[in-house]
Order: C-alpha cells, then structure tokens, then sequence
C-alpha cells in the first residue's frame, strides 16, 4: 500500500536523525551564508541530501523548497511542494544545545497538509495530518486555553516586543527558544501561549508548524492577520502570530497596524 505524505515525512526524518547525532558536538565545519544569513555546518547539507533523496524518490512530481538547496523556480509550477529546513536552530546546534529540529512539511496549492518537527537529540516528534489533529510522540495535544495578554508566556525574539511595534505594549511573560519550528510546536502542545515574530519569516522555518499548530486548535497568521499561503515566490511571510484564537486576537488587537 501507498504510504501517505505524512507517513513518508516520518519515514524522512527517521532517517536523517543519525547523520544529525553524528554531527552533534563533532566539531562539523562551519561556512557563514552570504547575505547576513546566518551559517550553515556540514550536517545541514548531509541532512538536506538525505531528505531530498528520501522524498523526492518516492514523490518526483512533487516541488522541493529547502533552506540548503539552490531554489528552483520549477517547483511554482507544482500543485505540491516539499518544504524543508534540515536543521532549524543551526546556531543552537553548533553550540551543542538540543533545541534544534529537522522541520519538514508538503504543501498542496499554498496550504499544508502534512508536517513533521523532529528533534532528534531530545527524542521528540510533533506530527499532523489536515483534519487528522497534532500529536507529540503520537498523543494528541491542545493549545492553551488562556484568553488574555496579562501573563501570557509569549516565545518571541527581544526586538518583538519593543514599544514602537505596539499600540499599547501587552503585559507578556517572554521566553525564547532558538528554532522557530520548535517554538510554534511548544504553543500547539500547550506549554507555552503564543509565538510571534514582526520581521519576514522563511517559508521553511513555519510551514511544518502552521499545520501542527492549526490542528492542536491554534490560529496562525502573519502579523497583518492574514493565512499564510506557501510555496511563494519569495518562499517568506510577513512575519508570524501564532495563539489560540481569543489570545490571537487579542495580540492583533495590541499590535501597531
């Protein structure tokens, strides 16, 4: 029988998690990307190989959007796309921390249907399927419930929450963790309230968590309130809220137009 997008996503980042540990404070080689992107190691690009080799073998009619690949324009011509970040929190793992995810998704004619975050030190995948619901290591998992801003633990970067993003500064408790990926999953699991970011987000860092996050009961929009639609000429959204529907809103409502 025909494995479904979501069961070869699984399948995909089984096997990239070795080449992840192997790399994992080994001392891997280190480049610096050209435009103040950030740097990429070794086990970026083994991870990215594998991935690639795994999903577009079983899936060759499918695009291919990843972080470490050189982007071909040929994927907007595809109904579905592959959207992949071999290692979301490249910083965090060169400092042989372990939040830092393989974030992998498929998105059908702008929207996701399937997405997979992996992190393959803690031992921890979040998984969803459109209409199937998110799970954590296979159990499911609800957003919080909490309704207003006065003691939200909010994951967000410092330069989010500066005064002049703000019509009036919400009273948030704000905490951070390096990948966006893993950052959107901690809200769809309920342990934190909201994720946000003001700044332009690539397409790979949140498409796997749009998903997840939407299925545990999440509202995920960019910072005008608008749905995301991926596989974009761009491959990036304007920035990223992600809450349970009446704290969203209630975020929106704080926020500089």
């Amino acid at each position: 029988m025909p494995v479904t997008d979501l069961e070869l996503l699984l399948e995909g980042v089984r096997a990239a998690e070795p080449i992840a540990k192997r790399y994992f404070r080994a001392d891997p080689q280190i480049w610096d990307k050209s435009d103040g992107q950030g740097p990429v190691t070794e086990a970026d690009l083994a991870i990215d190989r594998e991935l690639n080799s795994v999903f577009t073998t079983a899936r060759p009619d499918y695009g291919w959007l990843s972080e470490e690949t050189d982007d071909d324009p040929m994927r907007l011509d595809r109904d579905r796309v592959f959207i992949v970040d071999p290692i979301d929190g490249t910083r965090s793992f060169i400092a042989g921390h372990d939040n830092f995810a393989i974030a992998v998704a498929v998105a059908e004619k702008g929207v996701v249907t399937a997405a997979v975050v992996h992190m393959p030190i803690k031992g921890v995948t979040y998984a969803a399927g459109m209409g199937e619901g998110a799970t954590k290591n296979g159990r499911p998992m609800r957003v919080s419930g909490r309704s207003g801003t006065p003691g939200a633990r909010v994951l967000a970067s410092g330069p989010t929450f500066e005064a002049e993003n703000w019509k009036r500064l919400p009273s948030v408790e704000r905490h951070f963790r390096a990948s966006l990926a893993y950052r959107i999953c901690l809200i769809a699991e309920g342990r934190f309230d909201a994720t946000a970011s003001l700044r332009p987000t690539w397409e790979w860092d949140i498409a796997a968590g749009d998903l997840i996050a939407r299925e545990a009961g999440a509202r995920v929009t960019d910072q005008r309130g608008k749905d995301p639609v991926y596989n974009s000429q761009t491959a990036a959204q304007d920035g990223l809220m992600v809450a349970n529907p009446r704290l969203h809103k209630e975020l929106m409502n704080h926020l500089n137009g």
